[in-house]
């Protein structure tokens, strides 16, 4: 029985040292501490769930005492996972966050139209939606959002921003933006945001196909498709995929659109906390006949746009042609948790189908093409036209010409002109 008690006695000190911070938190949170929107609502029992969820989900492990010391320095969920766990893209929802991002995934809802990011720890435009109120207010890829209606965001996470940003219809978001070293404060009227996953399909001279696929939404694979279908009617011999500025959304509309250009083999690998890779191989069920391909990416293609952009090019199916991408290479779950809320946990890191690590690094392309911020500003299409000063949709289109003369040659066929 001695034997017994003794060896339990770390496990005693272990509880006891929980109850302990347990208690402080209560306290603390009794007193007023101050908690962030993102946390409205949310009390011990939720933070105390939320800790499970990262002790049992999150791709590093972290210590049980570490999170609930941060719980009680910081009095708010979202401020225990900033200091604690230090991942931008893990974070707490409350139920109102959570169903507006379960909105956003059918690309509907009341906004500016404005993808964005934590990047370098700044809250981050990744990309302006064309044709919305953030595109026509100038907003750029790489702008930070240093405030929004007067409110810092220095220690917002990227739902607590977006609750902000977005609003009812005719409404005014003030943003203050910083770009090289300027700061400037631009008033944005709220709109309705409907935004198709295609935003253009158009068949340019030469028989060479263009499709802009603007976000990895539910609708992504299906969009795409039709697209090529369409293409296909025309006659296309080459196709150019646009992903600038495309910052990415559901993995399993990576996947979708992956597959209409592979048959077989790998799509990316996922690596999960204990080191185990695990591929997702594609399958020839809507795989769609194969032209040359070249795909334009810039420093706004992020997560599933890199999936796509890194597949096609190490399997030796497309030409990257542009600028370096974004460096998103972590895989996020939704978890809900029993109120309606949710935690949005990294769960796993990417490889490319490769076998490339390309978090914090993006993608290189294979052919870059350097634009000015002018000529950056103008990359979003309206409608279904494409801008013909576009020196990095010149390239591409250069590129397939060369393609398929080669081919051409070598079928013995006359080349086009």
């Amino acid at each position: 029985m001695k034997r017994r008690l003794s060896r339990s006695w770390p496990a005693l000190l272990v509880v006891a040292g929980l109850v302990a911070v347990l208690l402080a938190a209560t306290t603390l949170l009794g007193s007023g501490a101050s908690s962030t929107p993102g946390d409205q609502g949310a009390d011990l029992a939720t933070a105390l769930e939320v800790v499970g969820v990262i002790k049992t989900h999150y791709l590093e492990p972290i210590g049980t005492l570490d999170l609930l010391a941060a719980y009680v320095r910081t009095g708010s969920i979202n401020g225990m996972l900033r200091e604690a766990v230090k991942d931008p893209y893990t974070r707490y929802m409350d139920a109102r966050a959570f169903q507006q991002l379960q909105v956003e995934t059918t690309g509907h809802y009341a906004g500016i139209g404005v993808y964005i990011g934590i990047k370098e720890g700044r809250l981050t435009v990744v990309a302006p939606i064309p044709g919305t109120p953030a595109a026509r207010a100038g907003l750029r890829a790489g702008d930070w959002i240093v405030e929004v209606d007067g409110r810092a965001t220095a220690d917002m996470s990227q739902d607590e921003a977006s609750a902000l940003i977005r609003g009812p219809q005719g409404t005014t978001v003030r943003l203050t933006i910083e770009r090289d070293g300027q700061r400037f404060t631009v008033a944005i009227e709220r709109e309705e945001i409907d935004v198709p996953a295609v935003a253009a399909v158009q068949l340019l001279p030469a028989g060479i196909g263009y499709v802009r696929l603007l976000q990895f939404s539910e609708r992504a694979g299906r969009e795409t498709e039709a697209a090529l279908e369409s293409l296909e009617r025309q006659g296309y011999r080459a196709l150019i995929l646009d992903l600038r500025n495309n910052p990415g959304g559901l993995l399993t509309a990576a996947i979708d659109v992956a597959n209409l250009f592979l048959s077989d083999g790998p799509i990316v690998h996922v690596v999960g906390r204990s080191g185990e890779r695990n591929t997702i191989d594609a399958s020839p069920l809507r795989t769609r006949p194969r032209v040359p391909v070249v795909v334009l990416v810039n420093n706004g293609s992020a997560s599933a746009s890199e999936i796509v952009a890194g597949a096609l090019r190490d399997r030796g199916v497309a030409t990257l042609v542009g600028t370096a991408t974004f460096g998103k290479g972590l895989v996020q779950t939704i978890i809900p948790l029993r109120r309606g809320d949710a935690v949005v946990v990294t769960t796993q890191r990417y490889q490319t189908a490769g076998g490339h690590f390309i978090d914090q690094e993006g993608i290189e392309p294979d052919v870059v093409v350097e634009v000015s911020p002018e000529q950056a500003e103008r990359l979003p299409l309206v409608e279904d036209r494409v801008d013909p000063d576009d020196v990095q949709l010149q390239k591409a289109v250069e590129i397939l010409m060369q393609q398929l003369s080669r081919t051409a040659r070598a079928a013995g066929r006359p080349a086009a002109a």
